[in-house]
């Protein structure tokens, strides 16, 4: 019988399917040293580099890897794909926009005034679907109220504009490893195991998972007083979180629906959700119809999503695994099946029953909770309600660093809890409108992972207006532009500028600053925005109701006094701190005498530069003799100083330079 070359007996050995674990097994089996053979080194070494190809062709390549594709997933998705990183979201369910979308919370509060970003070009385009904004204020919760299907299609349409952007739906992630500076995640998907090599993650999860398995660290439950220095904090830490709420959305369907008596159902639990035979002292003097039009959506359907003695539930399965968090959530299923069983048969709602056009869940159910707490990780920075309440007068000024804003208070539910732990009231806790810094979205020590959704570094009590969702999808924004830019420019997440990452927010019509005194598509937006996060001028904020405020004050005359955060820029310049108005001559010499001890050349000489500006911005009359306004002064000392960029600021707001 003719002698074979120990090459062809291995190789043949291979094709009957011998098992091979690894690579290193794989050489050893394959480069046992045959002297005699020149022919079997050369082969050999053809196979292994064919097998170590094959291997690499296996391990999808991305410059971003977005773990979740709720409201923040979906807008890093788009922002780091605008920026032309490849991004890939993996998503457990077949739908975008999670709490927005997949948990059904289809009512939107806060930021009517302030579409930033992603955020209002969600809004554009509910209000181009439905054809006027008017369209959208179907119910009396939310200006901004939609189908839970349709911004799920909304968001779709976005994405699938994206080049650079490729989402895996019905995918979860199975393990996550890094090497060398980048990341290996094992991802399971309808095709079977996947694996992807990343430079960057972003974990936009709805309970901060991937940074627990990233070793990150966070808080759970409320900090005490003594830790944050909040006065709306409690006197002792505890570990009790919000009510989480399975929503509903109901459909009329014209004829009786109701649906058969759930297990376990306790009509105790509702008797007062409203103004009814069962209840006449509710917590809320509301009616009936009070409470279904609550959350009305368009095209007769309704959001239930009842706080009081309606939906809500005490349930924390934060630390639970995916299969315990699957078992505890029937709880919740069964106090809101409950809920449509009592709104049927007890209140006579009985035309109303759970959609079968929206969710394609064999519940009718949405795919999720809505989870209105996670994890907090502990970030570069912890934002607290202090910052929120004197921004400018905390240990670190923050505002500098701004990515998104909110105008929403604080708004915790506890109404299910029933534990023997005296909790705050927090609900509808009054606070300014505010903006949110950039180091809450970056864990310590742990390089390569942004994190987004709730789970960003914020005390327990900001997280009560952080988690409403128009910031959420900024604060994914925030999270794409930063990866982003990580990637483009070869740098470690904390080596971004803070002013890069913003420049991007501008460029793609978010804002910094919550300024209601300007739209974005004026002229005046850019610059107030940009001197507004310096301090060189500075806003003045309110509580008002369910939207709070805060003004640039554009037209107001400037005092000299207000020219203090001029020398938190420039400590060498000299400024009168009298309460006396400015007038345009001496603003004029002021920004002049910076130009010269900063080194800046104003090329036309200040006077004609300054007439310029004047026109361009349809400003009154050029009057060396006028008085200037806060919004003269802030578009001049942007133009011809433009310290935003100059000075730049690291993540703490403290100036570089």
């Amino acid at each position: 019988m003719e002698r074979r070359p120990k090459w062809h007996v291995r190789k043949q050995a291979f094709r009957n399917n011998k098992k091979i674990d690894n690579l290193t097994s794989l050489k050893s089996f394959f480069m046992k040293p045959n002297k005699n053979s020149i022919f079997y080194l050369f082969m050999s070494a053809a196979f292994l580099f064919s097998l170590s190809s094959c291997i690499k062709d296996n391990v999808i390549k991305t410059d971003v890897l977005i773990i979740g594709g709720g409201a923040s997933g979906i807008s890093s998705g788009i922002q780091s794909s605008r920026l032309n990183a490849e991004s890939v979201i993996i998503e457990e369910s077949t739908w975008l926009g999670g709490m927005l979308t997949a948990a059904g919370v289809s009512a939107v509060d806060g930021n009517y005034q302030l579409p930033s970003g992603i955020w209002g070009e969600f809004k554009d385009s509910l209000t181009n679907y439905y054809g006027t904004p008017e369209a959208l204020k179907t119910g009396w919760v939310s200006n901004v109220l939609f189908e839970p299907s349709v911004g799920d299609k909304i968001f779709k349409n976005i994405a699938a504009k994206e080049k650079k952007l490729k989402v895996y739906y019905n995918s979860t992630l199975s393990s996550l490893k890094k090497k060398n500076d980048k990341w290996f995640a094992e991802v399971n998907t309808p095709n079977g195991t996947l694996t992807f090599s990343a430079k960057i993650v972003i974990d936009a999860t709805e309970l901060g998972d991937v940074a627990k398995l990233c070793g990150v660290g966070y808080d759970i439950g409320m900090e005490s007083r003594k830790e944050t220095g909040e006065p709306g904090a409690p006197e002792e830490a505890n570990d009790i979180i919000q009510d989480l709420t399975y929503v509903a959305t109901l459909k009329d369907y014209g004829r009786d629906v109701t649906i058969e008596r759930p297990i376990d159902y306790d009509s105790t639990l509702y008797l007062c959700c409203c103004i009814n035979k069962y209840c006449s002292n509710p917590p809320q003097p509301w009616s009936t119809q009070t409470m279904i039009t609550y959350g009305k959506l368009p095209n007769d359907k309704y959001m239930i999503n009842w706080p009081m003695n309606g939906n809500d539930c005490y349930l924390n399965i934060i630390e639970m695994s995916t299969e315990e968090r699957i078992e505890a959530l029937k709880k919740a299923k069964n106090i809101t099946m409950g809920f449509i069983y009592f709104m049927q048969k007890e209140l006579g709602f009985n035309n109303l029953g759970l959609a079968d056009d929206e969710y394609p869940t064999e519940d009718l159910l949405p795919f999720i909770p809505y989870h209105r707490e996670s994890r907090r990780i502990h970030g570069l920075i912890r934002f607290t309600e202090n910052y929120i309440r004197e921004p400018y007068s905390q240990k670190y000024k923050l505002y500098r660093t701004n990515i998104a804003v909110g105008d929403y208070p604080i708004d915790h539910h506890h109404k299910r809890y029933n534990g023997q732990v005296p909790l705050p009231d927090l609900s509808f806790y009054p606070i300014p409108s505010y903006g949110l810094p950039l180091g809450t979205l970056i864990p310590k020590d742990i390089p390569g992972l942004i994190v987004a959704e709730k789970s960003i570094s914020v005390s327990n009590i900001v997280n009560g207006t952080t988690r409403l969702q128009p910031v959420v999808l900024q604060i994914g924004q925030a999270a794409g532009a930063l990866a982003a830019l990580a990637v483009k420019q070869n740098k470690k997440i904390n080596e971004v500028e803070v002013r890069d990452v913003q420049n991007t927010i501008l460029n793609y019509g978010g804002y910094l600053m919550p300024y209601l005194d300007v739209e974005k598509n004026d002229s005046l937006f850019l610059p107030l925005q940009r001197i507004g996060a310096t301090g060189i001028l500075k806003g003045e904020g309110k509580s008002k109701g369910w939207a709070n405020e805060t003004w640039f004050r554009v037209n107001d005359i400037l005092l000299y006094s207000e020219l203090e955060g001029l020398k938190e820029v420039y400590p060498d310049i000299e400024i009168n701190s009298i309460s006396s108005p400015v007038i345009l001559k001496d603003a004029l010499q002021i920004i002049d005498n910076i130009a010269q001890k900063e080194n800046i050349i104003i090329k036309e000489g200040i006077e004609k530069a300054s007439k310029q500006i004047y026109s361009k911005y349809h400003f009154t009359p050029f009057d060396f003799n006028k008085q200037i306004t806060r919004g003269e002064m802030a578009v001049l000392i942007d133009q011809l100083l433009d310290p935003f960029n100059k000075k730049k600021v690291d993540i703490y707001g403290n100036f570089k330079n």
